[in-house]
This record gives structure tokens, C-alpha cells and sequence, in this order.
């Protein structure tokens, strides 16, 4: 009897444990949802219920605010990130994992020490660099400095995968006449693709949601969404319903992403940790 107690306990605790822990994560989501909806006056009272309006995501992209060139700006950005990373960084995992040579271990130093480094602390050198290269407020600046953190976490992540497969399988096909390249190409890429999708997801939410290294090298051509957010921040206050339209427009494409390659991420996230 006292085991049972002591078992609906400690359930209970766990429940109202979970249920905090789940509305401390999706309130703000809910609450920016229903901003995004509101007129003027209501963006700034509590009301649950109200009229809804889609007037807020009509304006963002009107003058003053324009945010068309913007969205077009990070979905650029973040698919030609990927584009570029996930093709050499699967080249160098496969390379880091199925063969042996000089400097090896420095190089993948190398590259994982690169993630420890404060965005804040290569931005500055890299603006001196495209100033001189004429390259600051471009797309391409924004693309080289995010495959500089994008680039090295797909390959370590893949390099897992490719790890956790086993070097008889690529050798049977060896055996059987494939080269190298076929047994990339039809063998290991087909394998490992959970782990390819789910570093392209990482990777294009790290490029979408970068705001550092595109509010210090762009001001105007090459603007993200997220640094647009700045400008709505205006001398009549800040512009909460605007904002959260904007912060919905920025969400839901990688939830959108992330719902439609669901059982890639899953996957991908569960085989990278079985060796």
C-alpha cells in the first residue's frame, strides 16, 4: 500500500513536472501566434479572445517595412548554406572516417575546435576582410560565414553515421566491382542519408535563425528577416503585432521542414549515437 502511494506520488510529481516544463516552452509560442493576429490596440492587452486579422502579415510586407526582399534574402542564404556544406562536409566525413593519413588527427582537431570559437570573435576579422574584398552588405558574405560553423558540425555529425557503418558492407561492393565512387554513390550515401537530411536541418536552422553575422556585415541589400525584426522597433514604440507576424513568418518554415522530414530526424538523431 505504501509502495503504491508512494508510486502515484512520485507519477504526479512527474506529470506536473512535464506539464510546467511544456508550457514554459510553448506559451511564448502561443502567445506571439496570437499577437500575430491582433489588431493595434489589443497587441497590447492580454485578451485571449478577439477578432482576428490577417492585416499584420499584409503590412510586413508593404511600406515602410517591405520584408519581401528580406525573406528572399535569408531563404538565399540558408539553401545555398546547405547546398554548399552538406556536399563537402559528406565528402570529408567519409574521408575522415574510411581513410588514414597524415595529419589526420589535426585536421578533425581542427575542424571540431572551430565550434568552440564565440561567433563574436571571427566576426570582426572577417568584416575587415570582405571590406576589403568589397563584399560586405552581399549574400555571398553571409553564405561564406555561415558554412565557417555550418560546414564543420555537418561533418562531424556525418562522420558518425558513416562510422556507424560497417567497413564489410563497402567491401563486399568492392569486391563486386564497385569503385570508391559507386560505393559512395550507391552503398554508404544511401545508408547514411538520415544522418545527411538531419545535418541539413541543423543546418539550415543555424543559417535561418543567424542574426550576428548578419547585423554586423549587412545594412541594406542583404538584410535577413531576422535583423528586419530590428526595424520594427520604431520612435512610436515597438510594434508588437508586426513583430510577432514576422516572428511567425520566421518560424514556420522549419517547422513546417521539420514536421515533413520527421522520420529522417528521428532517425538520423538515434543512429548517429550507435556504434
Amino acid at each position: 500500500m505504501i509502495f503504491r502511494r508512494e508510486e502515484k506520488f512520485w507519477e504526479g510529481v512527474r506529470w506536473i513536472g512535464f506539464s510546467a516544463t511544456f508550457l514554459f516552452m510553448v506559451f511564448p509560442i502561443f502567445w506571439m501566434v496570437l499577437t500575430a493576429f491582433k489588431v493595434s490596440k489589443d497587441a497590447y492587452t492580454t485578451k485571449v479572445f478577439f477578432t482576428p486579422t490577417i492585416n499584420n502579415f499584409i503590412s510586413i510586407f508593404q511600406e515602410p517595412h517591405n520584408f519581401g526582399p528580406l525573406l528572399l534574402n535569408s531563404i538565399i542564404v540558408s539553401f545555398s548554406t546547405v547546398a554548399l556544406a552538406i556536399p563537402v562536409a559528406t565528402l570529408a566525413a567519409y574521408a575522415f572516417s574510411r581513410f588514414d593519413f597524415k595529419g589526420k588527427t589535426g585536421f578533425m582537431v581542427a575542424v571540431l575546435s572551430s565550434q568552440f570559437v564565440p561567433p563574436v570573435v571571427v566576426v570582426l576579422p572577417f568584416f575587415t576582410l570582405f571590406r576589403s574584398l568589397h563584399l560586405l552588405d552581399t549574400r555571398l558574405a553571409l553564405i561564406i560565414l555561415n558554412l565557417s560553423f555550418v560546414l564543420p558540425f555537418a561533418v562531424w555529425m556525418i562522420k558518425g553515421f558513416i562510422d556507424a557503418l560497417p567497413p564489410d558492407i563497402e567491401a563486399a561492393a568492392t569486391v563486386d566491382g564497385c569503385n570508391r565512387f559507386q560505393v559512395l554513390r550507391h552503398i554508404t550515401l544511401p545508408l547514411i542519408m538520415p544522418g545527411i537530411v538531419t545535418s541539413a536541418v541543423f543546418g539550415f536552422i543555424q543559417s535561418w535563425n543567424e542574426f550576428l553575422f548578419a547585423l554586423i556585415l549587412t545594412n541594406r541589400d542583404a538584410v535577413t528577416l531576422t535583423v528586419g525584426l530590428m526595424s520594427l522597433h520604431t520612435d512610436k514604440g515597438i510594434l508588437w503585432e508586426h513583430m510577432a507576424a514576422v516572428g511567425l513568418l520566421i518560424m514556420v518554415p522549419i517547422f513546417i521542414l521539420s514536421l515533413s522530414i520527421r522520420q529522417y530526424f528521428i532517425q538520423g538523431l538515434t543512429m548517429g549515437a550507435v556504434k
